[in-house]
């Protein structure tokens, strides 16, 4: 195979159609992008669900030596915490629990709260893990079925309150989950719209090169060697249309992100760099395949001279 006569070809074939395949850069630019957010904003929701709980979870908070809740003379007893966890197993409308010590409810504060590590050490901390209560995380079969394990353990021996904060939670989840869905369906509108491209421009290149190719056949030339130059054509602009996304994304989490969402809503844990590099793979393997495989598709019909 005379890999000159290809990579000729290439050259050719890409200033012969440059405005469809900027057309087919541009479009893919931006539905990979889509793409991509739409899995950054399915990572925001797993890592704020890390933090605050997911929308099925409420929390129930246990007595400490010094709480200033009604129902609570001193510390949660053992006693008391394993009839409280008892209750909690027995309760047909929980589908877990998870006990969180006071060493784990202090580090989500500190990591929540970012406060400078000088506030938690010395001999006279504002904060120590003595000071955080211990909790039960309770997961629920159902997200509307809850007032019977409340009710059940609000007035339990030990427990100092029940914290539901799914109305709140749900409000963050259902925003990022419509911003979601609306970025894919978007990008699903695009992507078809650049599958369409890619096979007008292959229909248009097999045109073109219609005699040639035809010479081609006579003189016994593979399928794969016609075929190669238009497959080279869709990666090149794969390409292109990945590596515009990714720096488009990238700037994104620099400029939007880190130096704007994280310094001014702090409370909320963002998604960093690990998660932008998963969005980065996913448009890298779907990229190519949007090219490649309607042309390998197309390929066959257009190339039969």
């Amino acid at each position: 195979m005379q890999l000159r006569y290809v990579f000729s070809e290439l050259r050719q074939g890409l200033r012969r159609n440059l405005s469809m395949h900027v057309a087919v850069v541009l479009t893919l630019f931006v539905s990979l992008t889509l793409v991509a957010l739409g899995v950054l904003l399915n990572q925001q929701a797993d890592r704020a669900a890390e933090r605050y709980g997911n929308e099925l979870q409420i929390a129930v908070y246990l007595c400490r030596e010094d709480d200033q809740s009604p129902s609570c003379n001193t510390a949660a007893t053992e006693p008391q915490k394993e009839e409280i966890q008892a209750v909690i197993d027995d309760n047909a409308e929980v589908a877990s629990s998870d006990f969180e010590t006071r060493e784990e409810a202090f580090d989500k504060m500190r990591e929540l709260f970012d406060f400078p590590d000088e506030y938690f050490e010395g001999s006279d901390p504002v904060m120590t893990a003595e000071n955080m209560p211990e909790a039960i995380w309770i997961t629920l079969k159902n997200p509307k079925e809850s007032a019977g394990i409340t009710s059940a353990v609000a007035g339990l021996p030990g427990v100092s309150r029940v914290v539901d904060n799914r109305e709140v939670v749900v409000r963050i989840y259902d925003t990022l989950d419509v911003l979601q869905k609306g970025a894919l369906a978007v990008a699903g509108f695009l992507v078809l719209a650049a599958l369409l491209l890619v096979a007008n421009t292959i229909r248009l290149a097999a045109f073109a090169r219609r005699k040639e190719i035809g010479i081609m056949r006579l003189v016994g030339a593979s399928t794969l060697y016609i075929t190669l130059p238009f497959l080279l054509e869709a990666l090149v602009t794969a390409v292109i249309s990945v590596v515009l996304a990714g720096g488009a994304l990238a700037a994104l989490m620099k400029f939007g992100v880190q130096d704007k969402l994280a310094e001014s809503l702090a409370f909320i844990p963002w998604i960093g760099w690990p998660e932008l590099t998963t969005s980065v793979i996913v448009i890298a393997i779907l990229g190519p395949l949007l090219t490649l495989l309607p042309t390998l598709l197309l390929t066959r019909k257009y190339l039969k001279v």
